[in-house]
């Protein structure tokens, strides 16, 4: 079966990011960098999601990503499916902290439970199709809404959105140009998704700390 094997991010400055991501979520591995020029404005179209398991885990996950200079997209609240908030890191990541559960059943924690690479797509189903082409197996599915991938044994789970509703789910605007500032590892790449995101080898992946020149 296949899934994610690295998920590396496109950033102006590797040190800086790899320095944020260690002290707003604890995230050393499970997230690769690489140092990028590329131009990108606006929405690049994609998320990462950390699922927790209570909400004051989630304030103290945000807390940390603002102090270490993240921007609030949507502060943290309640909502009909459980308690999350929105930050954008000073890389232009734009990361979402929530859990389904409403009340706290004990202190907060600095443990995440899952990681979900969230792709804002044009149209769900052709994205769906082409993804299990690639040999990714469908965990959930949501008509033309969601999609979620079995994640094997990656630490980040692919999951797809339509664009404009990922956009408006995280306080931006839709619109954006330019790169994606994201590559994705897998072993059937290289390849190219529908909407742009690029996949590679995950063998020519490069591991967080060790930045190619």
């Amino acid at each position: 079966m296949a899934s994610i094997e690295t998920v590396t991010l496109e950033v102006a400055d590797p040190a800086a990011a790899e320095r944020f991501h260690a002290t707003a979520f604890g995230l050393d591995t499970q997230i690769r960098l690489r140092p990028s020029e590329a131009p990108t404005t606006g929405f690049r179209g994609f998320t990462l999601a950390l699922t927790v398991s209570r909400p004051a885990t989630v304030d103290s996950l945000i807390g940390a990503a603002l102090d270490a200079g993240a921007t609030s997209l949507k502060p943290a609240a309640k909502s009909l499916w459980g308690y999350g908030g929105v930050v954008q890191a000073p890389d232009g990541t734009i990361w979402k902290v929530a859990t389904s559960a409403k009340k706290d059943t004990g202190p907060a924690t600095r443990q995440i439970d899952e990681i979900v690479l969230l792709l804002g797509v044009a149209d769900v189903i052709a994205s769906k199709r082409f993804y299990v082409g690639q040999g990714l197996a469908v965990a959930k599915s949501f008509s033309r809404v969601y999609v979620e991938f079995a994640a094997g044994e990656s630490p980040v789970k692919l999951a797809l959105y339509r664009r404009r509703a990922l956009a408006k789910d995280l306080g931006v605007a839709p619109e954006g140009t330019g790169s994606h500032g994201l590559v994705i590892g897998g072993a059937d790449g290289p390849f190219t998704d529908p909407d742009g995101f690029a996949w590679e080898a995950a063998s020519s992946a490069v591991p967080a700390g060790h930045h190619r020149a």
